[in-house]
């Protein structure tokens, strides 16, 4: 690892061409992060559910399990960030790791500095949502109840519904985060891709309302008549007035 300053941040790197997977090593260290290299999807699974790191960069095609695959099981308890690497062409292997979970994907070959760039994009957004949450309505740091069913505590990134915890991916949360802290006002899909990954929306891009339509299902909320997210068609989407409503009284309590 020679003399390179290390940030902190541990990654793993899932990927079965040996070669390339040392020279994207070598050069993550370079620049500051601790990577380990699993080579096999089983291995994998075991290996991200072990050691939690912070971000897993996940190719598709792989011995033993593909990236989709492991991506569908480490998911449940793996709540960090997942980059996939796809293939130019294969536009439905991109939405199909948006839809499993993924947080963003790099296409190959991969280009270095800005497979480095995706990487320092995702781990800033999890730090800025760790500072700007808690600020929106919370009450002596505790729990911010939204409606008599949902909760959300911000310091620990934890939302339950009637008193049970929800399993939401890095990239759901971060989508609740910023609809809360967008409350009562639309939000627009061009908002939400270039504060969720870095860039802007293109007019085609249905990623925005695939994890709008996974949020809403994990939160039970009924698409045809919303109570937490309205659709406002051709615009975005908007946290309900209820919500914004009670999140205003909890951030008048003492």
């Amino acid at each position: 690892m020679g003399n390179y300053l290390l940030n902190g941040k541990k990654l793993i790197l899932v990927e079965d061409d040996v070669e390339l997977a040392s020279l994207v090593q070598e050069f993550l260290h370079k620049n500051g992060y601790l990577v380990e290299v699993v080579t096999n999807g089983i291995e994998a699974t075991r290996q991200i559910i072990e050691q939690q790191p912070d971000l897993v960069i996940l190719d598709i095609m792989l011995p033993g399990l593909s990236g989709m695959d492991v991506c569908r099981i480490v998911r449940p308890a793996y709540s960090g960030l997942i980059l996939m690497l796809t293939s130019l062409d294969e536009d439905m292997d991109q939405m199909l790791g948006l839809e499993l979970g993924a947080d963003d994907y790099v296409i190959k070959p991969v280009k270095p500095r800005l497979l480095l760039s995706r990487i320092k994009a995702l781990l800033r957004r999890v730090e800025s949502s760790h500072a700007s949450f808690p600020s929106l309505a919370s009450v002596n740091n505790q729990t911010i109840n939204t409606l008599s069913t949902l909760e959300i505590a911000p310091h620990k990134r934890s939302v339950s519904i009637n008193k049970q915890d929800i399993s939401l991916t890095t990239a759901e949360y971060d989508l609740l985060n910023l609809l809360i802290n967008n409350a009562g006002k639309i939000v627009t899909r061009e908002t939400i891709l270039q504060s969720l990954r870095g860039f802007e929306y293109d007019g085609i891009d249905r990623s925005i309302d695939r994890r709008i339509s996974r949020l809403r299902k994990k939160l039970n909320d009924d698409p045809i008549n919303p109570k937490i997210i309205k659709t406002i068609r051709s615009k975005g989407y908007l946290l309900c007035a209820s919500i914004e409503k009670t999140l205003e009284n909890e951030s008048v309590k003492t």
